[in-house]
């Protein structure tokens, strides 16, 4: 069963269709990788997939569950986590209360019968657990990070909410080669474990660790399958990379 699946999604804007009858899958131990040109409609899709913007038509499910039209907290307690094309992180607070309030979002809701000491000491738990497994145990205010440690704390940040699924929409932005090495590494890290969809504008990053791949131009998708095949696509050459790839 897949962990996450896109059923013909499509969204629109007035007369503009954002995203057209888009379908994808991925499966936890796998991590899947979607590409095109700027304005193919990426980021939408991961805003349909995380609840941010509900679709105009097509379904998602989270396993069996259709979560079609759920808002973005509901989803992210069902255990979807997602990282922001901008870094979408408290900068005049630590690091460390950054990861704890994600956390302490994901265990407590209006209503919850979860015991005090369980909601005061899971997310702390929770934070300090993702810190370790981001490679970021560090102190002090996030407005002190450098950008590719902001980037890792909002990985972090989706981590202490114990997702099975992680949208991560461009991580390695502005990132220098050696901050790169380290995000591929703990991406294939975190792909033992969970479903991993990515966005991401580098091609060499991207072949070197993707399972899988869907290429998107104006909102619909070119072609779907293995990084050999999506390499030696004539139509995605033509279209995206260029006659080098």
């Amino acid at each position: 069963m897949s962990a996450l699946r896109a059923e013909a999604l499509t969204r629109r804007f007035g007369g503009l269709t954002a995203v057209s009858d888009v379908s994808l899958s991925i499966e936890i131990g796998e991590l899947h990788a979607v590409i095109g040109p700027n304005g193919a409609g990426k980021s939408t899709l991961v805003n349909l997939l995380s609840g941010t913007l509900p679709p105009s038509a097509g379904r998602v499910l989270l396993g069996d569950t259709d979560v079609t039209g759920w808002p973005s907290w509901r989803l992210a307690q069902a255990g979807i986590g997602r990282s922001f094309q901008r870094t979408n992180v408290l900068r005049e607070m630590t690091v460390f209360e950054n990861v704890r309030l994600a956390a302490q979002a994901s265990v407590f809701t209006p209503g919850s019968w979860l015991h005090r000491a369980t909601r005061e000491t899971a997310p702390i738990e929770a934070a300090r657990a993702a810190l370790v497994r981001v490679g970021l145990e560090r102190e002090g205010i996030a407005a002190t990070l450098s950008h590719g440690e902001l980037r890792l704390l909002e990985i972090a940040m989706a981590l202490a909410t114990a997702p099975r699924v992680l949208l991560l929409d461009e991580p390695l932005a502005g990132m220098g080669p050696e901050e790169g090495e380290k995000v591929a590494g703990l991406l294939k890290e975190l792909t033992r474990d969970h479903a991993v969809l990515l966005i991401e504008h580098d091609m060499d990053f991207v072949f070197a660790v993707a399972d899988s791949m869907t290429v998107m131009v104006d909102g619909r998708v070119l072609e779907q399958g293995a990084p050999a095949t999506i390499r030696a696509s004539a139509a995605v050459r033509e279209a995206y990379l260029g006659n080098d790839a």
